[in-house]
């Protein structure tokens, strides 16, 4: 009853309500909610400081910036959806808000198009030398196919394109990376996908900002092999791991393609199934399956795993 009342507390005042509606369809910063607003910055921290004491609101920090957003797993995140939700579209002060909220994303949708055509010739080069990524996808998703998945994971984000794959079978997904510029990319593809249960964290793959046992999958998808330690990565992904969870690996096999290490700053030159095999088994994780798709010159290994109910293994407990 408290935590009702709190947030409807909180939530009745008009400038609340407004910044509930703005990080219902965004992650914001406080200077972009300024802009929309009009407001002085002391205020609207303000008003941010009590629906995040409700619980209505997600505070995250991201470098020297902090994010905000519609709560997503607190007690208070079901009322939070519901007051939004009967805030009419009509509304001509939410109307405008909006209106103001586009300008400001499409800015980002620009920015990440800008990095996009920077990078894009890169990526396409690396792309060029493996199977078609739609391949690969399909086996992904097959992991997790019939699976109950409220908590999903993906290390090392980048584009966020892993996020998009899996967000119509998951409750709540976020994307890791330590690249704030790909996590831009990523939060604008999100936005203008309309994907709600998506967000991104900036995080190091080594210490991710999550607890024990709190993810149902996680999805390392061609970041192993930037990981000048790719077992502790595996560790720090077994750690976060529910029983009976699962662990997706996608990367290539063992390659001679020095390219990718001078010119990509890949620190392994591919992975031997056994040796993902291995690692994983002495990390407390099972073999689902695993998949090889040749290419040329680069093959690209799927391994599946499920998470062992105990918790022994080095680096797991």
């Amino acid at each position: 009853m408290e935590i009702l009342l709190q947030g409807l507390r909180a939530a009745g005042e008009e400038t609340r309500m407004r910044l509930l509606v703005l990080c219902a369809h965004a992650e914001l910063t406080v200077s972009e909610i300024i802009q929309i607003l009009g407001q002085s910055q002391p205020r609207v921290s303000r008003h941010l400081k009590l629906l995040c004491e409700a619980g209505l609101v997600d505070r995250f920090q991201e470098g020297s910036w902090v994010y905000y957003r519609i709560a997503n797993k607190s007690k208070a995140s079901l009322l939070a959806r519901y007051l939004v939700d009967l805030v009419p579209e009509y509304d001509q002060v939410v109307v405008r808000d909006l209106e103001r909220l586009n300008t400001i994303k499409q800015a980002r949708v620009d920015a990440a198009a800008e990095y996009f055509k920077e990078n894009a010739s890169r990526w396409g080069e690396i792309r060029s030398l493996h199977v078609s990524e739609e391949e690969v996808e399909k086996l992904l998703l097959k992991a997790v196919e019939g699976k109950n998945v409220t908590d999903f994971l993906d290390i090392g984000t980048g584009t966020g394109r892993i996020l998009e794959l899996f967000s119509p079978h998951v409750e709540f997904a976020v994307g890791v990376d330590s690249s704030r510029e790909m996590l831009a990319y990523a939060r604008s593809a999100i936005e203008e996908a309309e994907l709600r249960n998506c967000q991104v964290r900036l995080g190091d793959m080594y210490t991710l900002p999550f607890a024990k046992e709190s993810q149902d999958v996680v999805v390392i998808h061609q970041v192993l092999h930037y990981a000048e330690r790719p077992l502790a990565v595996i560790e720090e992904a077994r750690r976060v791991l529910r029983s009976n969870g699962v662990l997706i690996i996608a990367d290539f096999a063992s390659h001679n393609v020095d390219a990718l290490r001078t010119d990509h700053a890949h620190r392994q030159m591919g992975f031997e199934m056994k040796q993902i095999l291995n690692w994983c088994d002495a990390t407390n994780l099972k073999e689902l399956s695993t998949h090889v798709l040749k290419g040329d010159p680069l093959t690209v290994n799927i391994w599946v795993f499920v998470a062992n109910a105990s918790t022994d293994a080095k680096g797991v407990a």
